[in-house]
């Protein structure tokens, strides 16, 4: 895997991959049908969806419906991909995904866009720190936080042909670069970003940013961690989470959601009854979003590298007892 990290910022934000790959996969596969609940302007694909109203369909502020939709083109066959902002790919449609689609066996993309504090001005009603949640709570679902652009664009000429449901989270806008031009990161697999012996980092999204931070700064002290970026929420890779729980003794988790029921929640479950190992979290306490930039948000829910750092100190602190 070519990891290109150095902090800086990806020239092309989510929304202008979106934009071009969603496109790309309708015009080059008869069977993939774009759905959108009004907001196709928001990632660029709206003039395209207009001059292709046989392969984009605008169902409107009606979510519910675009998932009804979504799940009669599956039962004939076709591979619909649906967009929304996150809490509405999640909250407000929730029982259609679960039935409609996951009950009956219809195979389905679900994107939510501002995931987190990523919604930032939009506030607390459009802020989903409990979507993953949602999302894996259905059976057989897939879950996936994405942390780059390279890797949103590997993860879309995937997913339609991964069987269930499948829920893939982001930003609109740009996140720092972790992955190369063109590098395919296959979905269920762990990743690992960064090779460290004294503590893991399990993290995902726009956390992985934080995560690089957090070592460069425990590197100065002498702490070396690891780095994996689980971007695949549900399946959880098993193999990669004991391997790194058993190497390095202690486990960090860093998410923008709700430490309920999304990354920390699956890595403990995973480990439970395989190892015994000390884990600490960096995610957002089961509290509601509220409005903000995403700066200030990322401090007023302990979203930093340097929570990280004291998160993986405090672990370390457990570890050696």
């Amino acid at each position: 895997m070519n990891i290109v990290y150095n902090g800086e910022m990806d020239s092309r934000a989510f929304k202008d991959v979106l934009g071009k790959t969603i496109p790309e996969l309708a015009e080059n596969d008869p069977d993939v049908i774009y759905l959108d609940a009004d907001l196709m302007s928001c990632i660029g694909t709206a003039k395209w969806g207009a001059a292709h109203p046989d392969k984009a369909i605008n169902c409107g502020i009606a979510e519910a419906n675009m998932i009804g939709v979504a799940a009669g083109l599956a039962s004939q066959g076709f591979k619909p991909i649906c967009h929304t902002f996150g809490p509405f790919a999640s909250r407000r449609c929730f029982d259609q995904v679960f039935l409609a689609a996951g009950y009956t066996g219809n195979d389905i993309t679900v994107i939510g866009t501002d995931a987190g504090i990523c919604a930032a001005f939009n506030g607390g009603t459009h802020m989903p720190f409990e979507d993953m949640a949602l999302y894996r709570a259905i059976p057989t679902a897939t879950v996936i936080d994405i942390a780059d652009a390279n890797q949103l664009e590997s993860v879309l000429h995937q997913v339609s042909d991964i069987k269930g449901v499948k829920y893939i989270r982001c930003s609109r806008k740009s996140a720092a670069k972790v992955y190369a031009d063109g590098e395919t990161v296959p979905v269920g697999k762990g990743v690992t970003l960064r090779e460290g012996k004294d503590a893991v980092i399990f993290a995902t999204g726009i956390m992985i940013h934080e995560a690089f931070m957090a070592a460069d700064i425990l590197a100065k002290e002498g702490i070396e961690v690891a780095i994996v970026d689980m971007f695949t929420v549900k399946p959880l890779d098993k193999e990669c989470a004991l391997k790194y729980a058993k190497e390095t003794g202690a486990v960090v988790t860093a998410e923008n959601h709700n430490k309920i029921g999304g990354l920390y929640s699956a890595v403990v479950e995973t480990l439970a009854g395989e190892i015994e190992v000390p884990v600490e979290y960096v995610a957002v306490e089961d509290v509601y979003g509220e409005v903000g930039p995403q700066d200030y948000l990322r401090e007023r829910f302990d979203l930093t590298a340097d929570h990280i750092v004291r998160k993986v100190k405090k672990v370390l602190s457990r570890k050696a007892k």
